[in-house]
């Protein structure tokens, strides 16, 4: 089995935001769930924002696998989109309240979900 540019990227998202989303809707890493919750406050959230983020990023990597098992490219489309859209929340956070460097995850995965998107079409 070869895996395409395509699959690649979205096993890397994919494993990535089930990883964090599920950090923040269950809690169950305690460092990062800590350190992500001071972020969400440092912002002025609290932590029904950061369920509601959670929910997104898992949402999201449930449609890439979804389109991974499918070979649907809308679920891959939908769940890009909702990355890439995430990623430029976080970087308008991070650009606002944090240093430059906090910004460069969302950057990243970003850059990924609009690579996967262009790959869609």
């Amino acid at each position: 089995m070869t895996l395409t540019i395509s699959a690649v990227i979205s096993l890397l998202l994919m494993v990535f935001f089930m990883f964090a989303g599920s950090i923040k809707l269950l809690g169950w890493q305690k460092f990062i769930f800590e350190t992500q919750l001071s972020f969400f406050k440092k912002y002025g959230l609290n932590r029904a924002a950061m369920f509601t983020v959670g929910l997104v990023e898992f949402s999201a990597a449930l449609l890439l696998l979804i389109s991974m098992v499918s070979s649907q490219p809308k679920w891959q489309v939908l769940g890009a989109s909702l990355i890439a859209v995430t990623s430029v929340g976080a970087l308008g956070f991070h650009f606002k309240f944090d240093k430059w460097t906090d910004a460069i995850p969302a950057a990243v995965t970003l850059l990924l979900s609009l690579w996967l998107l262009a790959l869609s079409y």
